[in-house]
């Protein structure tokens, strides 16, 4: 133990305390959520990540666990084990699952501009019809218009909408540039 110091300190003396309490609790939080991200992974994308070998094995023997209170407990052993490696080791797993979030962000924003303009189609009638026409000239005008003839009428009788399914696929496919002539 140090003895006591009690000369009056300096102003450009300063003690280091290191990390306060909160912090180190936020660090620790912050790598419990990391390491259940990791075992929610598939599998196959583990090694593809460049993490330490003792924590892909104990990866491994934590999704074995299946008891809801164990597998918690396990999880915060993996927490524990991947904080003795440091930040350093799990940054690009960190930079890798950033990307995969940013990847499901814009598919679900695509899919929703897709569904806005089948609605669009199903609501606007003639003029939503006659902009798709402008935009996609080889269409064939009379199977669109069928289906979103369909498309409401299945709404409306609260039937399978196979048509209203239709209708987003081949606006995908135009989306896509994949669109055939046929269609």
């Amino acid at each position: 133990m140090k003895p006591y110091d009690d000369r009056p300190k300096k102003d450009d003396e300063e003690e280091d305390f290191g990390p306060s309490r909160s912090e180190l609790r936020r660090n620790a939080l912050d790598m419990l959520k990391l390491a259940k991200q990791l075992v929610e992974l598939p599998p196959s994308r583990i090694p593809k990540l460049k993490l330490p070998e003792d924590i892909v094995d104990e990866i491994g023997r934590t999704r074995k666990v299946t008891a809801h209170i164990a597998h918690k407990r396990q999880l915060a052993f993996l927490a524990k084990q991947m904080r003795r490696h440091g930040d350093e080791a799990f940054t690009d797993a960190r930079a890798a699952l950033g990307e995969d979030r940013d990847r499901q962000r814009q598919e679900a924003a695509h899919m929703h501009r897709l569904e806005a303009r089948r609605e669009k189609l199903m609501e606007g009638g003639d003029v939503a019809l006659g902009e798709l026409f402008d935009e996609y000239p080889q269409l064939d005008r009379q199977h669109l218009r069928s289906l979103v003839r369909q498309a409401k009428a299945e709404r409306e009788a609260s039937k399978p909408l196979h048509a209203f399914r239709e209708l987003y696929r081949i606006i995908k496919e135009l989306e896509a540039g994949t669109g055939d002539d046929e269609t």
